[in-house]
């Protein structure tokens, strides 16, 4: 009767393992789906002034 129980505790001792590291694995993975936004703004708020300090530049040659 002992090794039923005993295997019943580990099964649920596993299991929680594998739930806990799953929670983890999610918020992990917000994470870094928010840091990839941030970092897609960021370019894209870069790109644009790059655009704009292009144009100014092409206004600046024609002028010469």
């Amino acid at each position: 009767m002992f090794w039923p129980m005993f295997a019943v505790a580990v099964g649920f001792l596993g299991l929680s393992v594998l739930g806990v590291l799953a929670v983890r694995v999610f918020v992990e993975a917000q994470r870094l789906g928010r840091q990839v936004a941030d970092s897609a703004r960021r370019i894209n708020r870069a790109a644009e002034d790059l655009e704009r300090a292009a144009v100014g530049v092409a206004r600046s040659a024609d002028a010469l």
